[in-house]
């Protein structure tokens, strides 16, 4: 697994990308190697995914009568979920990559997509976390919501840009892949799975 100067240098290296330094691949381990050590990140993310849970269990049970009791099992479908989420989108993206003539490239989109998933995943616990408090800002927390997904789909798109280069309608398929599947497919996975409110 990774440590912790690993993430740092990898993040490190996601933001020199962001902002369109290519001296940021230098910071990644974009081989194949480099690519399956990636999926590491998953238990990285855990940590922030797990206030994410905590929050929509505390919602389920809003939803159902007094004395409804939420077992274990929630968080072991929770996991399922986030497991699929995660590889999905890396499974069409592999197969667009080889559609497209750039599988070559498919190694630096896993290594990139999985380690910028590791701050965004702690930028959401925080904001689970805000909305597990009793709060009259609803309205607020629900726009912080919207931006930080603006902001990740215009890093994605901004990193993929530096992989793929000047080529808007290969990153902006690229882009749709990697980010429209889970949130396509989560509702329907959550029904599928039991974790939808009722």
């Amino acid at each position: 697994m990774p440590s912790y100067p690993e993430v740092r240098l990898y993040l490190s290296g996601l933001w020199l990308l962001i902002r369109g330094d290519a001296q940021g691949f230098r910071l990644l381990d974009i081989s194949d190697r480099g690519m399956m050590r990636s999926f590491w990140a998953f238990l990285w993310c855990l940590p922030g995914a797990f206030i994410s849970w905590l929050w929509w269990r505390d919602y389920l049970l809003d939803g159902m009568p007094p004395g409804a009791r939420i077992g274990g099992v929630f968080f072991v479908r929770m996991a399922m979920l986030e497991i699929f989420n995660w590889l999905v989108p890396l499974i069409l993206a592999g197969v667009l990559c080889s559609l497209l003539g750039i599988a070559r490239k498919f190694p630096a989109v896993v290594v990139t997509v999985n380690w910028l998933s590791v701050p965004f995943s702690y930028l959401y616990g925080l904001l689970s976390l805000r909305f597990l408090l009793p709060s009259s800002l609803d309205t607020a927390l629900a726009l912080v919501h919207f931006t930080l997904l603006i902001v990740m789909i215009v890093s994605v798109s901004r990193v993929m840009r530096m992989i793929c280069g000047p080529q808007p309608l290969m990153i902006t398929t690229l882009v749709l892949v990697l980010i429209v599947p889970g949130m396509l497919l989560t509702e329907a996975l959550q029904r599928f799975l039991g974790i939808y409110p009722l």
